[in-house]
């Protein structure tokens, strides 16, 4: 399914499963899985072909058994049978070895440079640019007429993922940059193959500006938005260009002020000093280019490095890899205090074989009863891998429950937290935004059964499932960015259907931007089920059961509110709004109901109210008739109609019309014999002279003993 067919030759297609291809690659020096040396499996195995058996007779049990799943123990000379420990199961990570290596599409070149950057936040908030009405709008002139300093390949030689191995291709780096050697200034020196990064050329067309081209997600031909670059050979004090040409979204936050990112290492070295906000003669408009007949948008800004020589890097937002993830994992497994109450396992296999972890956080409990009684929580993250500020604001979420602070101490003994951190890593990895190597987007295939297709969500389903089998689930949540609206905001689910919870859905968000006033706006929040949404995390988990199913929205851009308004978030204010979920939480769930039910549902009924007679004109008594009110407008920005097209691989498939329906036994037996029917009612009359056929034909032709 959309990657796994190439020919019928190869063992993936011949009904093995993909993740043997990953397993049988052990050609790098990171490990491409993660065993506890106490719980080796392959340890197991040789002690126990080498352990002594007592009784000779059992040396041919296996054959006679024909399994190798059973290993016996003796009891003197009586056989005591146990099952081996599994070779391939999920795997638990320790700090004695390393994480697996990351795993690219095998035709993925990759540098073996090592992408770094410290962590660091502005001293005051970076203010959003303001237009001057002079900007610029240079149309793309393209390779020729301007000079390619950068360009490579199509990441894909074939139109689907096939498989994928730790670093991407085998064969040599190809030189991607041609600079020619007549100018007299040097041109910059681009690169983009590395972890998450996304550029696929670069042209000069003037002595300091520079076309920029995109790359798609792999195995589509839309989503040009991600960007994360590295650029080296510039002069201090010269004010460069960058234009990217191939934009596909009719609006944008950068015409709001938003600025792009600049990372400086000479910075970094010098000075301690991380990602900025950069740029000016900022503008975001329509080209005169198309791409499948829809118009495409270019992105221009002006900036001056810092230093000579630098090697500097431009990105979208502030850059969260996979690695990055493993990092800070490794930090909570290696403390014996986080490891106590935080226990890390892998979920399951991406579609590369990278694996997806999911993180268990409670306290422990003194009995069984205890913790049945403990409900539950589920926190999920990254399912569009271009949304980098939902990692920031995980990291910030899993910072704040996994400390010693009292407000920690006590959600850990109150719930028991589900946390997928990354749900789509083979995504971040190749730098796409917002599709996985399927060519799909994720957000919009929770209903699917296939599970060999989307392994990461049909996994994060079928836990979510068992969890509440077990146990009430209080809230899910699913970490998101937003291009087109400033602030943090959630969607939720609403039900029109029960008027006894109706304003119960708005509580949570309600509390959070009480929680983070200069940060959360609850204007911009939205609550309903749009049908082009019923794929999402969010309405799917709200249909398993789940009354409190949002999914936060965290802008690329900043505030508009209270005393941060016009300036940009930083990696600070995205973590602390991880810090306002776990605060929210506590309140959420006090156990003095007035909280909620007095002073929450009088607010929320009273801000309807006056939300109707805004854009209505009229006046709504009675709770019941607020609920069947729409004066909510769709949730724009996510794209939902175009993020899950199918795949480029499919796009020429012929159509082949309305699927028909399967008839039932009773109707088949029926047209079966209507059809024998006809075909000897058919017989009959072509050998009978004095058929209408043969009678019409003679009217025609005459008869042939009258013409002889």
């Amino acid at each position: 399914h959309y990657g796994f067919l190439s020919d019928n030759s190869s063992s993936v297609h011949a009904g093995v499963p993909i993740k043997r291809e990953w397993e049988g690659s052990r050609d790098s020096t990171a490990s491409d899985m993660i065993h506890s040396p106490s719980e080796s499996n392959d340890s197991n195995f040789e002690e126990e072909q080498e352990e002594p058996k007592p009784c000779q007779n059992f040396f041919s049990l296996d054959k006679v058994l024909r399994t190798r799943q059973l290993v016996f123990d003796f009891d003197g000379e009586r056989p005591i049978p146990r099952l081996r420990e599994p070779l391939d199961l999920f795997t638990i990570p320790s700090t004695s070895c390393p994480f697996q290596g990351v795993r690219w599409p095998i035709e993925c070149e990759v540098i073996r440079d090592k992408i770094q950057h410290i962590e660091w936040d502005p001293s005051e908030p970076e203010p959003f640019y303001q237009p001057t009405g002079d900007e610029q709008a240079p149309m793309p002139v393209g390779g020729v007429r301007g000079n390619t300093v950068y360009r490579i390949d199509p990441a894909t030689k074939s139109s689907y993922f096939t498989y994928s191995r730790v670093g991407g291709s085998r064969g040599p780096i190809k030189s991607a940059t041609s600079c020619a050697n007549h100018q007299e200034e040097p041109t910059l020196a681009f690169e983009s193959r590395f972890e998450s990064g996304n550029l696929r050329k670069a042209v000069q067309v003037g002595q300091y500006d520079y076309e920029l081209t995109l790359r798609t997600d792999l195995y589509t031909t839309k989503h040009t938005q991600w960007f994360y670059f590295r650029v080296r050979n510039m002069r201090a004090g010269v004010t460069y260009r960058f234009t990217i040409i191939n934009l596909m979204k009719a609006s944008s936050l950068y015409s709001a002020g938003m600025r792009p990112l600049l990372y400086s290492e000479h910075a970094a070295w010098l000075k301690g000093e991380g990602w900025q906000r950069t740029g000016a003669n900022i503008r975001y408009y329509r080209n005169n280019t198309e791409q499948d007949g829809k118009a495409l948008y270019s992105l221009t800004w002006t900036l001056e490095f810092p230093f000579d020589g630098d090697t500097c890097y431009l990105a979208h937002c502030y850059p969260y890899t996979y690695s990055n993830l493993q990092h800070y994992l490794r930090e909570i497994i290696s403390d014996p205090v986080r490891a106590a109450y935080c226990k890390l396992r892998v979920l399951c296999r991406s579609l590369a074989g990278n694996a997806v972890y999911v993180l268990t956080v409670t306290a422990p409990s003194s009995s069984l009863a205890e913790r049945k009684a403990k409900r539950a929580v589920v926190v999920t993250a990254r399912v569009h891998p271009g949304e980098t500020n939902s990692s920031w604001m995980m990291q910030g979420f899993l910072e704040f429950l996994l400390s010693d602070l009292p407000d920690a101490r006590l959600l850990r003994e109150i719930f028991i937290f589900k946390i997928i951190p990354m749900l789509n890593p083979d995504g971040v990895v190749v730098g796409n935004y917002r599709c996985s190597l399927t060519g799909r987007d994720l957000n919009r295939n929770y209903r699917s059964l296939l599970h060999d297709s989307f392994p990461c969500i049909w996994y994060t389903r079928n836990m979510v499932k068992r969890l509440l089998a077990e146990r009430e689930v209080v809230v899910y949540c699913d970490f998101h960015g937003h291009s087109r609206k400033n602030n943090v905001f959630m969607y939720g689910c609403s039900d029109r259907k029960d008027a006894s919870q109706c304003l119960q859905e708005r509580v949570f968000p309600l509390m959070m931007s009480k929680n983070s006033t200069a940060k959360f706006s609850f204007r911009s929040c939205k609550f309903k089920m749009h049908k082009s949404k019923e794929g999402t995390g969010r309405i799917v988990m709200w249909r398993l059961g789940i009354r409190n199913s949002y999914t936060m929205e965290s802008t690329f851009g900043g505030s508009t509110l209270g005393d941060r308004k016009g300036t940009h978030f930083s990696t600070r204010d995205l973590k602390s709004m991880g810090y306002c979920f776990c605060d929210t939480l506590l309140d959420f769930c006090d156990p003095d109901p007035a909280k909620v039910t007095k002073h929450c549902l009088e607010e929320l009924g009273l801000l309807l109210r006056q939300e109707v007679r805004r854009k209505l004109g009229r006046e709504v008594d009675s709770l019941e008739d607020l609920c069947h009110i729409d004066i909510e407008s769709s949730t724009s920005g996510s794209n939902s109609t175009e993020s899950d097209g199918l795949p480029v691989h499919l796009l020429n498939a012929t159509n082949q019309g309305k699927k028909k329906h399967l008839r039932s036994r009773k109707e088949r037996n029926r047209l079966r014999q209507e059809r024998v029917q006809k075909t000897q009612a058919g017989k009959s009359d072509a050998s009978d002279p004095y058929s209408c056929q043969t009678f019409n034909a003679t009217r025609q032709h005459g008869n042939p003993e009258d013409q002889s």
